[in-house]
Order: C-alpha cells, then sequence, then structure tokens
C-alpha cells in the first residue's frame, strides 16, 4: 500500500510538472509578441520619419537630421511624382544612432499639408539596424480635424526579418496619424504626433494576435521610438491580453508590458 501512495504521489508531481512546463513555454512563447508589435511600430514609423526629413519640408531636398544617405533622386515629371532615398550598402551610423542601408522608394500626389495628398513608401533591400523591412506603408491627408490639427490616415503591411534570418514578424496597420505639435513652425524638430488606431500581426513564433491603442501612441520626429502612448495586444491561442505602456514621454526603446497582473520592463528592436 505504501509503494502505490509513493506512486501516486510521483505520478501527481510529473502531471504538475508537465503542466508547469507547457504553461512555461506558453508564456516564453507569447512573451516576444509584445516586443515583436514595438519592433514593428517603430520601424514602419521610422521608414515615415526618413521621408518626412526629407521631403516635407518647403526649402528643398535635406537630409542632416538623418545622415548617412548616398543619394537622392527626384522626379517631379512624373505623376506621381517620385524619390528614391538610397543609404547604400555600406552600414553607416546616422544621427539618430541606426544604421540604415539600401533604398526607400517614395511617391507622392501633391504636398504633405495639402488634404487629399497620398504618399507611399516602399523599401528595397531595405535594413535598419540590420533588420530587412519589406512592404509598403501609404500615408493620406484628411485635411483638418475639429481642432484645426491636419490628421492622416494611415496603412501599413509587412515585414521585418532579423539579422541572420533568426526570425520575421508580420505586422498590418490602419491608424489615423494627428499632427499635435510643430504644425505652424518652420523647422521639423518640434513635430509631434499622435496616433491611434488598431494593427494584427503573426510573431516570431507563428502566435497571430490582435493590437488596439488605448491611450494614443506619441511620436515625435527627435525620437527614434515611440514615446508615450498605451495599447492592448490579445493573442490567440489561449495567451493572456498584454497591456503595454511606453512611458511619459522618455526617448528610449524601454516600454512595460502587464500581463496576468504582472508587470515587466522590456525594449523593442
Amino acid at each position: 500500500m505504501r509503494n502505490k501512495f509513493a506512486l501516486s504521489i510521483f505520478v501527481c508531481v510529473l502531471v504538475a510538472q508537465a503542466s508547469s512546463c507547457r504553461k512555461e513555454r506558453r508564456d516564453t512563447l507569447g512573451s516576444s509578441i509584445s516586443t515583436d508589435n514595438s519592433t514593428a511600430e517603430n520601424m514602419f514609423s521610422d521608414m515615415f520619419k526618413v521621408v518626412d526629413d526629407i521631403s516635407m519640408n518647403t526649402s528643398g531636398i535635406r537630409e542632416e537630421n538623418i545622415g548617412c544617405i548616398d543619394t537622392i533622386i527626384v522626379d517631379t515629371l512624373s505623376n506621381p511624382k517620385t524619390i528614391l532615398i538610397d543609404f547604400g550598402s555600406d552600414a553607416c551610423v546616422g544621427n539618430d544612432g541606426r544604421t540604415r542601408t539600401g533604398i526607400l522608394h517614395v511617391s507622392y500626389t501633391g504636398r504633405y499639408r495639402e488634404p487629399g495628398t497620398i504618399i507611399s513608401i516602399t523599401p528595397e533591400n531595405y535594413r535598419v539596424n540590420n533588420h530587412l523591412i519589406e512592404g509598403q506603408k501609404t500615408i493620406e491627408n484628411m485635411g483638418l480635424n475639429s481642432n484645426g490639427q491636419l490628421y492622416y490616415s494611415i496603412n501599413a503591411n509587412g515585414t521585418i526579418t532579423a539579422p541572420s534570418n533568426a526570425w520575421t514578424i508580420h505586422w498590418t496597420a490602419a491608424r489615423t496619424r494627428t499632427w499635435v505639435e510643430g504644425q505652424n513652425t518652420p523647422t521639423l524638430a518640434d513635430d509631434a504626433y499622435e496616433i491611434t488606431g488598431s494593427c494584427s500581426g503573426i510573431n516570431r513564433n507563428q502566435v497571430q494576435y490582435t493590437s488596439n491603442i488605448t491611450t494614443p501612441l506619441r511620436a515625435e520626429v527627435g525620437c527614434a521610438w515611440i514615446v508615450s502612448g498605451q495599447l492592448t495586444v490579445e493573442p490567440e491561442g489561449g495567451y493572456a491580453t498584454r497591456y503595454i505602456d511606453f512611458g511619459n514621454g522618455e526617448c528610449n526603446n524601454g516600454f512595460t508590458v502587464t500581463v496576468n497582473g504582472e508587470t515587466y520592463q522590456l525594449g523593442s528592436e
């Protein structure tokens, strides 16, 4: 009888350990969802910042904020007009601390501030910090909102592949981007935007998820990362909802994620 009792305890321990291991494995697989979504948020936002710095001023083409650009080719005779931004093949550290290689193809139907203007950005062998970015981002000027602020409809669809093809993530977004600061000044340095909307994706472990912004994300031209705002990430497959907070306005790649009442400090690529 004692042997049977000991055996039953042993079996229960094995079952408990197996259950714990499965939970630990599920948590590990799900933990990259927050990081991967934040990485996509920042890298697709970064493409727009490059184009904004290059082409949206009224005094002509410039690139002093970004740096490391080999060639800029503007075609104002085509319809729509186009810009080619070539960072070359040598990884150069830009003024914002990021390395970029490859090409951004830009088409635009009018000036950035003109209602109705549509701008499309398509990367070609384009890498940021050696992460390959593929897909397309489209920005449409929707005019002024009720507060007199220009706002834009943003759609993005693409993938990001880590160095050495370590992993690939997929990301699709439909957003509204409102110009909340710097709209009436000639300099780009004080420009800031608030972003609302939703997105969906597949993380590096092939876990699908959806995400909704609950507090507008704040993007500043002078910072490479989202500086504040909150969103939820809801993975499929039984994973718990993630609550992400990008902080109180400091320029860094950090954010917190809260899962099942526990809060962790993480960072985007």
